[in-house]
């Protein structure tokens, strides 16, 4: 419907790349000794009062949601001419996750760092953020589908302090410059705008851990992308802002000390969080 010209087998480059790297990645730092892995420390079953959280089942099991969610965001994001190109975003994205970490966390949101990473490295990469067109009903699906997901993993504080940051400056702007109100409305009802705020400045896994942390964090960004939008005129300043804020997580991360995000079936803490007996 929005002629994005997407190609299958572009997606099915994408998502083969992913998982077999992952695949790779995953294999190479698993713990075959049966112990606790050090790459590995959220693979227990805190369900059971038995179990002993420095010995851990030695058989190997693949991620593969991780790799796949990654692959689509590419593929919804990522523009290219050669197949190779999408492996290489699709690769570095991924090995991003083991390569760039602290405490078992990675920092840089993969799908994001993919596309920076070719954008650098290649002339064959591009991003088209007004693919998504302006259309409310696009806001309404974003809403309704990353409020699904927002509830599930409890970070809208992070998404309303990017999008209300963000608003805040855009109308100080507009009224600076004498602008209508439709004007900063057009602005912020972008697809690419709502997409980022809801499914890609939210990742759990790669965010500060802290409420008070995500939110500076998120306002950084608010920050740099108003900045790289308006001063430079970068029609892609989310996605640069979100790849040079990402080392602060780590800064924010030891000045407010929280439990790092877990999924779980039925439990999201850590194992010094569990309630004592």
């Amino acid at each position: 419907m929005r002629d994005w010209s997407l190609r299958p087998e572009m997606v099915g480059v994408a998502v083969g790349v992913s998982l077999a790297v992952q695949a790779g990645f995953s294999w190479a730092t698993h713990d075959w000794s049966g112990r606790k892995s050090s790459n590995c420390p959220d693979r227990q079953d805190f369900s059971n009062p038995n179990h002993n959280p420095q010995i851990t089942n030695h058989k190997f099991t693949l991620n593969w949601r991780s790799p796949l969610i990654t692959a689509l965001g590419l593929s919804l994001l990522l523009r290219t001419d050669h197949l190779w190109t999408m492996a290489l975003a699709a690769g570095l994205a991924i090995a991003s996750k083991f390569l760039f970490k602290a405490n078992h966390k990675h920092f840089f949101n993969p799908a994001n760092f993919g596309i920076i990473a070719v954008l650098t490295l290649t002339q064959d990469a591009w991003v088209s953020p007004g693919q998504w067109g302006e259309e409310i009903w696009y806001a309404l699906i974003f809403l309704g589908a990353g409020g699904i997901v927002l509830r599930r993993v409890g970070r809208w504080d992070t998404t309303g302090m990017f999008l209300g940051s963000y608003a805040l400056l855009e109308a100080l702007r507009n009224l600076y410059l004498g602008w209508s109100w439709d004007v900063w409305a057009h602005r912020l009802s972008s697809g690419s705008l709502l997409l980022f705020a809801l499914f890609m400045v939210t990742d759990p896994r790669s965010i500060p851990n802290a409420r008070p942390a995500r939110l500076i964090w998120a306002g950084a960004i608010a920050l740099l992308t108003f900045i790289l939008r308006n001063q430079f005129y970068l029609s892609t300043a989310v996605f640069w802002a979100l790849f040079a804020i990402a080392p602060l997580t780590l800064v924010l991360d030891k000045i407010w000390a929280a439990p790092r995000f877990e999924w779980r079936k039925r439990f999201s803490f850590e194992p010094n969080t569990l309630p004592q007996a």
